[in-house]
């Protein structure tokens, strides 16, 4: 059998965004499938549909990897685990290093109360470990360097994994002292969608200073060489995750900026990219609009969800040379070596002759 991979994303459509995503690939003739999020709690039915339907009703699941504790990636995933003989779940715990943070929180002197907080504040993970335990199913932690199959995780580092645990909003410490930061921060996004277009030349994009958000942050980067081609999956990572990847990418054989097929981060949004790391991962702006394209990007954004992608991030892949495709209620695939009956190619997305305002 002849090597070759598929990939495939799914039309998450709710009226937010949503990620799912399912792989096959053959390597020296050792065929493996691998899931990587399982969007809401209804998607998950959608992939087995499509499993069955594409890739000849498998019952076996080598690897399934939930990037981060969004319900958006997790709840769908809760299906597979019940209804497939599944080889390993890959996903951080945070209650598995309570003992290692519990005295940067000052309110707790209790492991096993901070697990418990812990286990009630990420449920969605706390669910799929329940799953995965009473089907006899192996969970690892996927850090850095971590081999998954043909892909290597890239980020997180388990230190900056621990360092956005403690800070994040879903910690004990964060949601007590950051409660009023909390309604603040729905109140600046419902402020962001509000905000005006202005007219942009080509090439101009500017992003936001600030970043993404901690949970964000956490998502598993991972990245694989198949059939000739650099894939690198991302997640909801922000730029310090990208960056970390960035950093670890020769250590695997895969030397930025240059990738063949990249996942636009968190839908699409703008604080989670920026001018200088798509410069580091894809490549320097474009004089002009080019005339082939250096890469392929799916970004998995709902039809109905009007705030993804933003059309600074849409620029931004565009102007780097990418084949830029939005999965909106459509299965976007992309693959080499193998090919699919009735499927056909999409066209480049319209490239946005404007952008947001800061």
């Amino acid at each position: 059998m002849s090597d070759y991979f598929e990939i495939d994303f799914f039309g998450v459509e709710t009226a937010k965004s949503g990620d799912a995503i399912t792989l096959r690939y053959c390597v020296n003739g050792q065929q493996k499938i691998h899931i990587v999020d399982g969007g809401y709690i209804d998607t998950g039915a959608q992939i087995q549909e499509h499993l069955s339907k594409y890739y000849d009703s498998p019952i076996f699941i080598d690897n399934i990897v939930l990037t981060h504790p969004d319900q958006d990636h997790a709840n769908g995933l809760r299906f597979i685990l019940e209804n497939y003989t599944v080889g390993t779940l890959w996903m951080h715990r945070p209650w598995l290093y309570a003992s290692q943070i519990i005295n940067r929180f000052e309110t707790y002197n209790s492991v096993n109360a901070l697990v418990s907080e812990l286990k009630k504040n990420y449920a969605a993970v706390a669910e799929l470990e329940r799953i995965a335990e009473d089907r006899g199913i192996s969970i690892r932690e996927p850090f850095q360097g971590t081999t998954i199959g043909a892909f290597t995780v890239l980020a997180p580092t388990k230190s900056r994994y621990l360092d956005l645990l403690v800070n994040s909003n879903k910690t004990p410490q964060a949601i007590q002292e950051n409660s009023l930061d909390s309604v603040m921060g729905v109140f600046s996004i419902a402020l962001e969608a509000a905000r005006n277009f202005f007219a942009a030349m080509w090439g101009e994009e500017v992003f936001p200073a600030s970043g993404t958000s901690n949970e964000n942050e956490m998502s598993v980067v991972q990245y694989a060489y198949l059939n000739n081609k650099h894939i690198l999956l991302t997640g909801d990572a922000g730029r310090d995750a990208l960056n970390e990847a960035a950093d670890y990418a020769p250590y695997v054989g895969w030397l930025p900026p240059g990738i063949d097929f990249i996942q636009v981060p968190h839908h699409g949004g703008r604080h989670n990219v920026s001018t200088e790391i798509l410069d580091r991962i894809i490549g320097l702006r474009l004089s002009e609009s080019p005339s082939n394209y250096t890469c392929s990007a799916v970004c998995s954004s709902a039809k109905a969800d009007k705030d993804h992608p933003r059309k600074v991030v849409k620029r931004a892949f565009i102007h780097r040379g990418a084949h830029f495709a939005e999965t909106e209620s459509n299965t976007v695939r992309f693959a080499v070596g193998i090919s699919r009956s009735g499927w056909s190619a999409l066209p480049q997305a319209e490239y946005p002759m404007e952008m947001e305002e800061i």
